[in-house]
C-alpha cells in the first residue's frame, strides 16, 4: 500500500474540477437538478468512489490537504452573518424557536433510536452512543471530540472508526435525501417560493440560464474586505472567549460577529454601501460552501467503511428512517406547511444526519430552483451551528457519565 498526500493548492484546484464533474454530471442526468441533489455533492461522491477504487484496485491511498476547507466554512458563515438584518432575526423570532425545539427533541429521539437498534443488535456497551447524535447531529469535529471519552469509559477500541463511519455514512445519506424530501413536499402541497426576492446564497437558475451579471470586481472586492474584516474580528473574539473556558467553535464567533455587524454599521455609516443582499455576497457564499462540500466529500475514505459489517447499515438506515418520518409528519407542520417550511425541512435533513454545510447546500440546491428563503437561511444556521452544539455536549456529558 502506497500513500499520496495531496497538498494544499492541488487539493483546492481538485474541489473545483470536482465541482464542474458534478455540475455536469447533473446536466446529463436531470433527475439529479429535479431532486435538488447540489452540484458538489454529485461530484464529490464520484470523486470519494474514484479514491476508493484507487485504494482496493491499485493499492493507493490518497488523502487532501483541508486547510482550504476549513478557510473557506468561514467565509460561508460570516456571508450567512452579514445577510442576517435585525427585520429578518426579529422575524425569525417564533420560527427559531420552535426549530429549536425540534431539534432538540429529535436530539433526544435518535439517541433512544440508536441505543433501541444497538440493543436489539446486541453492539457492545457505550458503541449507541456512537450511533447517535454524537456522529449524526454531531458530525465528523463531535465523533472526534468524544471518542476518546467513550473508548476510556467502556473500552471500546475502534470507537473513533465507528464513529468516522457513522457520520460519514450520514453526510452522505443527509445529502442525497434533503432536496427529494422538499420536491416531494413542494410538490405535494403546490407551493413556490416568492418570485421578485433575491437568494441569499447562490444564483438562480433562471439568472444562470440568462446570462444575467451585475457584479464588477470593485462590489466583489468591496464584499471581500468586509468579510475579511469580520473574520479577523471574528478571531480575536475567539481568542477571548477561549480565555474564558467556553469553546465554541470559530465560525459560529464569526457568524455571530458577522450578524451584529451587519446591524451596526450601515447605522454609524449610511453612506457605506454594505453588501448585505448583495449578489456579490451572494456569490462568495456560494463559492465558499460548494468548494467546501466538494472538499469534504471527495476527502472521505470510504474504505474505512468496509470493515464494520451490517449492523452498522442497520443502524444508519433506521436513523434515517426516522429523521425522514419526523421531517415529514413533525418538522414541516410545525414550521408551517408553507414554501419556508418546506426549505427548511430539506436543511433538517442535513441537520439531523449531516453538518451544517450540508443542510445549507440542500436548502441553496432548493432555493435555486424556486425562490428564496430569507428566514430558513437565519434560523437554521443559528439552531444547527450554535444552540443544538451546547444542547448536544449536556446529552453527551449525560451518556457517558
Amino acid at each position: 500500500m502506497s500513500a499520496i498526500q495531496v497538498p494544499g493548492l492541488l487539493s483546492f484546484t481538485i474541489a473545483i474540477l470536482v465541482f464542474f464533474a458534478g455540475a455536469n454530471l447533473n446536466r446529463f442526468i436531470p433527475i439529479l437538478t429535479r431532486w435538488s441533489i447540489p452540484e458538489a455533492v454529485t461530484g464529490g461522491l464520484l470523486a470519494a468512489v474514484a479514491t476508493l477504487v484507487a485504494y482496493e484496485f491499485f493499492g493507493v491511498e490518497i488523502s487532501f490537504s483541508l486547510e482550504a476547507r476549513d478557510m473557506l466554512l468561514l467565509y460561508f458563515f460570516t456571508g450567512v452573518g452579514l445577510n442576517a438584518r435585525l427585520s429578518d432575526l426579529i422575524a425569525g423570532g417564533k420560527p427559531f424557536l420552535v426549530l429549536l425545539a425540534l431539534t432538540l427533541v429529535f436530539l433526544a429521539i435518535q439517541n433512544l433510536v440508536a441505543y433501541g437498534t444497538s440493543s436489539m443488535l446486541g453492539l457492545p456497551e457505550g458503541m449507541a452512543i456512537l450511533l447517535g447524535s454524537t456522529s449524526l447531529i454531531g458530525g465528523h469535529g463531535t465523533t472526534i471530540a468524544w471518542a476518546p471519552i467513550v473508548t476510556s469509559r467502556f473500552g471500546l477500541s475502534n470507537a473513533l472508526e465507528v464513529g468516522i463511519a457513522s457520520a460519514t455514512l450520514g453526510l452522505v445519506i443527509a445529502s442525497l435525501v434533503g432536496g427529494p424530501i422538499a420536491q416531494y413536499l413542494i410538490r405535494r402541497n403546490r407551493l413556490s417560493g416568492p418570485a421578485d426576492e433575491e437568494l441569499t446564497i447562490g444564483v438562480s437558475q433562471a439568472s444562470v440560464s440568462s446570462h444575467h451579471d451585475d457584479v464588477s470586481y470593485v462590489s466583489l472586492l468591496r464584499t471581500l474586505l468586509v468579510t475579511n474584516l469580520a473574520i479577523l474580528a471574528g478571531y480575536a473574539l475567539h481568542e477571548i472567549i477561549l480565555e474564558t473556558g467556553v469553546n465554541l467553535p470559530l465560525f459560529v464567533v464569526c457568524l455571530l460577529v458577522a450578524i451584529v455587524l451587519t446591524n451596526i454599521v450601515p447605522l454609524l455609516a449610511p453612506g457605506f454601501p454594505w453588501p448585505t443582499r448583495t449578489r456579490a455576497l451572494s456569490l462568495i457564499s456560494d463559492l465558499s460552501l460548494n468548494v467546501f462540500l466538494a472538499m469534504s466529500l471527495m476527502s472521505m475514505q470510504l474504505w474505512a467503511l468496509g470493515g464494520l459489517g451490517l449492523a452498522l447499515t442497520i443502524v444508519l438506515a433506521v436513523q434515517t428512517v426516522v429523521a425522514v418520518i419526523y421531517i415529514l409528519f413533525v418538522v414541516f407542520p410545525a414550521m408551517g406547511r408553507n414554501y419556508d417550511a418546506a426549505v427548511i425541512s430539506a436543511g433538517f435533513c442535513g441537520v439531523a444526519l449531516g453538518a451544517t454545510p450540508t443542510a445549507i447546500a440542500n436548502m441553496t440546491a432548493v432555493t435555486k430552483i424556486h425562490g428564496a428563503a430569507t428566514i430558513a437561511f437565519i434560523i437554521l444556521p443559528l439552531v444547527s451551528a450554535f444552540f443544538i452544539d451546547l444542547a448536544n455536549a449536556a446529552a453527551l456529558g449525560f451518556l457517558v457519565r
